[in-house]
């Protein structure tokens, strides 16, 4: 076995992250994260970013390094991940990358998809649109020029939204339909694992993971960053729910009740998109995953 990407991956707060954590120990290598926003720093609250005691069992890598008004890109991501990757397997057979931005993995075991340029003024259109009708019409026309990337796209995403319509309307095709068109060759192996939980179960761990936030001070986190709330790294599921809530549009309990909710949406969203990998190897999250996983790379070996 050599140069071999381990992904663990899975919907959130199905324990991908403890996973990550015990395998890195025994293993003795590093973790590279997968999550869009945990890259970010000061909302690690909200984005389940990696404890202090996390960081000190196991060296982790983009994970708060980018400042709330920072442009990032799967594309930014991709290009940095494969140039550090060399010094992980330098240090290790085994690199380990752990998260669930499906779109950061696939940029990284898959490449990019290559899509066509966008014209500023296509670009300029779409987004005059959604500031002067809003979110919901920008629902509705993405779903009316691709119905497929409408059925599992973070609908609260509106830059997603954006970026899909402009891509649509400038192919004269779905967007969905232009990815997933062409891997690019990567010179390292794959194994990509993941977390199992029966529906109900998984639930309830988000519940449950949502009241801890609370009780950890996700409203204060929420409060020092409301007034970037603009910024698109700050456009995720917990904090637009909390900023709604201090705009008077909810009162706090309906916003943390709204916060569990989009949460498990979310999630189902991510077991969609993980039925794409037909090579995906489901680990029952109730039982020990820790040696299957270990088995698995010990039959890669030569």
């Amino acid at each position: 076995m050599s140069r071999l990407l381990l992904v663990i991956t899975g919907p959130t707060a199905s324990g991908k992250s403890a996973l990550a954590l015990d395998l890195a120990e025994k293993i003795g290598c590093d973790i590279i994260s997968a999550d869009s926003r945990q890259i970010y720093r000061d909302i690690p609250i909200v984005t389940a970013a990696p404890t202090a005691d996390d960081l000190s069992r196991v060296c982790h890598h983009f994970v708060g390094v980018a400042s709330l008004d920072e442009p990032y890109s799967a594309a930014r991501y991709e290009q940095e991940v494969l140039a550090l990757l060399p010094a992980m397997w330098r240090k290790s057979e085994v690199a380990i990358l752990c998260g669930g931005s499906m779109m950061y993995i696939d940029a990284v075991i898959n490449g990019l998809d290559r899509l066509p340029d966008v014209p500023d003024a296509t670009r300029a259109r779409v987004v005059e649109f959604f500031h002067t009708h809003g979110l919901d019409a920008l629902q509705q026309w993405l779903h009316d020029v691709d119905p497929d990337y409408y059925g599992r796209v973070d609908l609260n995403n509106h830059g997603r939204l954006i970026h899909a319509i402009e891509v649509s309307l400038e192919a004269g095709v779905p967007y969905s339909s232009l990815l997933g068109k062409e891997k690019q060759a990567r010179d390292f192996d794959v194994l990509m694992v993941a977390p199992e939980w029966p529906r109900e179960m998984l639930f309830d761990r988000i519940n449950s993971r949502v009241g801890r936030m609370v009780a950890d001070g996700l409203e204060d986190e929420a409060r020092r960053v409301y007034p970037l709330r603009s910024l698109n790294s700050l456009n995720t599921v917990g904090l637009k729910e909390m900023f709604a809530y201090f705009d008077g549009l909810m009162d706090r309990n309906t916003a943390i009740a709204r916060i569990a909710k989009n949460t498990r949406v979310y999630a189902k969203k991510q077991l969609t998109w993980m039925r794409r990998y037909t090579d995906l190897v489901r680990l029952d999250a109730r039982c020990d995953m820790v040696e299957p996983t270990l088995r698995l790379l010990q039959a890669r070996r030569p």
